[in-house]
C-alpha cells in the first residue's frame, strides 16, 4: 500500500525536462580536406571535449558528440568539437592529423580552451589513445570508452584465432574467409548461416564456445538479458553466439587494402596453450563433455591445420595505425561494459597491464552492450578525468562503476614490444 501511495505522489510531481539539443552548426573544412564542427554553450566552463567517432565504412558528417547525449554535455558547460577524419574505414592515419587540426581551428575561432579532454567510442577510443600517446600531446587527458584500446594488431590477431577455429571446426567446407576477404558483409552472411546451424546442436554450441573464448568474447552481450551466472555455461554460449559474427569476424577489407596485404597471423600459436591461458577452459570442457566431443582432439586439429602468415609490410602499417605503446603522456581513462560483445573487454585489461599504471585507470560498468552509454555515465567519466588533472591522483571510483577483471588478452601486442 505504501508503494502505491508513493507512486501516486510521484506521478503528480512535475517531470524535469531533458536538455534540448540546439540546432547543429554547419561543418567547416580543415586544410587537409577533413570537415569539422564545434559547439560552444553560453555557460562554457573552459573545457573542450574532442570527440573521436568509431569505425564507419563511410566518411559521413562530422559530429561534435553523439546525438543522444550532446545536449547533456552542452548543458553541463562543455564545448564540443570533432571531425569526420576526411575518410571512412580504418581511418587512423587520417584521424590523428584531422583531430589535431580540429583543435587548432577551434582555438582560432573560439579562443584557446583552458583544458582539452579527448574522448571517443570504439575505434574512436583508439584514436583518443593515440592522441594521448603522442610525444607532444594536444590533449590534457583522455577517456577511451568501449575502445579498441588493445590496438589494431593484437585485436585483429585475437579475432583471427576465433575465426580460424570456427572455420576449421564448424564450417571447414564453407566459403567463409578468415583473411583476404573481398566483401565483409557477404562473408558475415556466410558466418551467420553457419552459426545458425551450429548452435542448433550441442556439438555446434561447444565448438562456438571454443572459438568465442579464443576470440575473447564475453559470456554476456545482450543488454536486454540478465548476466548469466558464472557456472551457467549453456547461457553464456548463447550470449557468445549472439555477438559472434560482429565480435569475431571484424571488418578486414578496408584494413587489408590500406595495409597492402594480410596483417594478422597465427603461425606458431598453440591453441591448447591459448585455451589454458584464457582461464575459461572449464566452460569449454563442460560443453564439450555434455556434447560427447573430444576437446583434446579438436585442439589437435586446430594445431595441425594450415596456418595464416602475415606480410611484414602490412603488419608494419597496422603497427603504425594504430598499435599502442601503452605509454600515454597524459592521464588516460578506459571505460567499458563487462558484457561488450563487439570490442572484447580483454583489450582494456591488456592495455592496462602493459601500461603498468603510468597514468592509466580502468572503470567498468556491470552492463551489457557496445557503446550504449548514458549521458550520466559519460559525464561521470569526463569528470573523473578532470579530477585526476586537478589533483594529480585518480579519485575514488564513481558511483555506478564496479570492480571487474575480464579474461586476459590472449594475443597482446604493443608497439616497441613483444607481440604474442
Amino acid at each position: 500500500m505504501r508503494t502505491l501511495v508513493l507512486a501516486g505522489v510521484l506521478a503528480l510531481l512535475p517531470v524535469a525536462a531533458a536538455p534540448q539539443s540546439p540546432q547543429l552548426p554547419a561543418p567547416d573544412t580543415l586544410p587537409g580536406g577533413a570537415r569539422w564542427t564545434a559547439e560552444v554553450p553560453p555557460n562554457w566552463n573552459g573545457t573542450l571535449l574532442l570527440w573521436s567517432r568509431g569505425y564507419s565504412s563511410n566518411v559521413g558528417n562530422p559530429e561534435a558528440a553523439p546525438k543522444a547525449i550532446r545536449a547533456e554535455l552542452l548543458a553541463a558547460g562543455y564545448a564540443l568539437a570533432g571531425s569526420d577524419y576526411g575518410s571512412g574505414g580504418w581511418a587512423l592515419a587520417e584521424a590523428i592529423p584531422a583531430q589535431r587540426a580540429t583543435i587548432a581551428a577551434f582555438a582560432a575561432r573560439h579562443g584557446k580552451p583552458r583544458r582539452i579532454i579527448g574522448w571517443g567510442y570504439s575505434m574512436g577510443g583508439l584514436v583518443t589513445t593515440a592522441l594521448a600517446e603522442q610525444r607532444v600531446p594536444i590533449i590534457d587527458g583522455g577517456a577511451a570508452l568501449c575502445a579498441s584500446i588493445g590496438g589494431a594488431t593484437g585485436m585483429m590477431n585475437m579475432a583471427l584465432d576465433g575465426a580460424f577455429a570456427f572455420r576449421t571446426l564448424v564450417a571447414p567446407d564453407s566459403d567463409i574467409r578468415v583473411t583476404g576477404i573481398d566483401d565483409d558483409r557477404a562473408n558475415g552472411a556466410r558466418v551467420d548461416a553457419a552459426l545458425a546451424a551450429a548452435i542448433s546442436s550441442p556439438q555446434g554450441r561447444a565448438r562456438v564456445a571454443l572459438a568465442g573464448v579464443l576470440a575473447g568474447l564475453p559470456g554476456w552481450s545482450n543488454a536486454s538479458a540478465p548476466e548469466p551466472a558464472p557456472a551457467d555455461y549453456a547461457a553464456q554460449v548463447v550470449q557468445m553466439a549472439r555477438s559472434f559474427t560482429m565480435g569475431v569476424y571484424l571488418p578486414r577489407v578496408d584494413q587489408e587494402r590500406r595495409a597492402g596485404g594480410i596483417f594478422s597471423w597465427n603461425t606458431g600459436v598453440d591453441y591448447r596453450a591459448q585455451l589454458a591461458l584464457s582461464g575459461r577452459r572449464a566452460l569449454v570442457a563442460r560443453l564439450y563433455r555434455d556434447a560427447g566431443l573430444d576437446l583434446d582432439g579438436d585442439l589437435a586439429r586446430l594445431n595441425a591445420a594450415p596456418r595464416i602468415a602475415a606480410q611484414p609490410g602490412a603488419v608494419a602499417y597496422m603497427m603504425r595505425n594504430y598499435t599502442p605503446t601503452a605509454r600515454p603522456h597524459v592521464p588516460l581513462l578506459a571505460v567499458q561494459k563487462v558484457g561488450d560483445g563487439a570490442t572484447s573487454p580483454s583489450l582494456q585489461r591488456g592495455y592496462a597491464e602493459a601500461a603498468r599504471s603510468r597514468g592509466v585507470q580502468s572503470l567498468w560498468l556491470r552492463e551489457a552492450g557496445h557503446c550504449n552509454f548514458t549521458g550520466a555515465q559519460v559525464l561521470a567519466s569526463i569528470r573523473h578525468v578532470e579530477a585526476r588533472l586537478a589533483t594529480g591522483r585518480w579519485p575514488a571510483r564513481p558511483a555506478g562503476f564496479v570492480t571487474h577483471t575480464p579474461p586476459p588478452m590472449l594475443r597482446p601486442c604493443v608497439s616497441g614490444g613483444r607481440c604474442r
